[in-house]
């Protein structure tokens, strides 16, 4: 009897134990629990110590309501243009509403996986391959904003998705490197061409500015020189204005003058001609000494007149040529 008794206190005080370990809920941080009574959601608990009546409530569901990695299989996808591409991602979520993740849908990452896998689809197959290799942000945002939409339902909210690798078939990614080394050898011809080009109009232009310079230079010289002619013609018609007035007034010098320059100058066109080596000259020495002595006389009545009224020489008053021949 005795026996039997102590085996019922046993039984009761497992009993109880059992009760209050089934009774008694301790909820992690990053954690929700649902809670059930009789099959039936009553509530959600949250991070902390919580209490729940044994056997007859029951913890449904841990939610993690940390964000988490969704690995997305690959897969192949058709572009717009019918090429064949080989796609995968990843996916980042978090359970916002743990009550609306364990009863709005049945085996949420299975479900996350074929939805993001499906809107990969959908988006990538309505743009061109060149796009899906150089609108990868564009293609992220878009796949996002369906699955987010879509998963809102859920209590689950999409934070990020990635596209990870896009690998196109191999005789696709050859006929790329070709077009891509044809791009550059035409960049390199066009630049090669620009190069060509712009040295030429350089240099032309540097021929020019060498042209305009040395018809300037040349210009100059001109007119130097035709200055230079012009002052010789003045001093020849003033010199042949004062031997014009001698010999008005009856100066027999002014004719040797003339006569002894013309002479003298034929004497230096012989003697520099090229072809002559030597020259027989018949001269009178007197007619030239003559001739030089009436210069000196018209020169010193032309030019020395007015160094005796006021201006003498370094050496004193200039004797006339009376007086030389005295």
């Amino acid at each position: 009897m005795i026996e039997g008794i102590s085996v019922v206190v046993i039984v009761l005080v497992l009993l109880v134990l059992v009760t209050l370990y089934k009774g008694i809920v301790v909820v992690p941080q990053g954690y929700n629990y649902t809670v059930e009574r009789f099959g039936k959601y009553i509530r959600t608990l949250q991070p902390g110590f919580h209490i729940i009546i044994p056997w007859f409530d029951r913890i449904s569901n841990r939610a993690n309501m940390m964000e988490q990695v969704l690995e997305v299989p690959s897969q192949e996808v058709i572009t717009r243009d019918n090429a064949m591409v080989k796609v995968d991602g990843v996916a980042f979520y978090q359970i916002i509403d743990a009550a609306r993740a364990t009863y709005e849908v049945n085996r949420l990452e299975y479900a996350m996986i074929n939805l993001v896998m499906t809107n990969i689809r959908t988006v990538m197959g309505s743009m061109d391959l060149d796009q899906l290799l150089s609108h990868r942000d564009e293609i992220n945002a878009r796949i996002l904003s369906v699955v987010d939409e879509a998963a809102g339902p859920w209590g689950v909210k999409v934070t990020r998705i990635e596209i990870k690798d896009i690998l196109p078939p191999a005789d696709l990614v050859d006929a790329m490197a070709q077009q891509m080394i044809a791009e550059r050898n035409k960049r390199a011809t066009i630049l090669e061409a620009e190069g060509v080009r712009q040295s030429a109009i350089l240099k032309a232009e540097g021929e020019k500015q060498s042209k305009i310079l040395k018809a300037e230079g040349e210009k100059e010289a001109a007119f130097r020189e035709a200055e230079a002619r012009e002052r010789l013609a003045q001093a020849e018609a003033k010199a042949t204005e004062v031997v014009s007035e001698a010999i008005g007034k009856g100066d027999v010098r002014a004719i040797n003058y003339f006569v002894a320059n013309n002479y003298v100058k034929a004497l230096e066109n012989l003697a520099s001609a090229p072809n002559q080596k030597v020259l027989m000259m018949p001269l009178e020495a007197s007619s030239v000494i003559g001739s030089i002595a009436g210069i000196s006389e018209i020169a010193r009545e032309a030019f020395g007149s007015g160094g005796r009224q006021g201006r003498p020489s370094a050496g004193g008053s200039v004797p006339s040529v009376g007086a030389d021949r005295e």
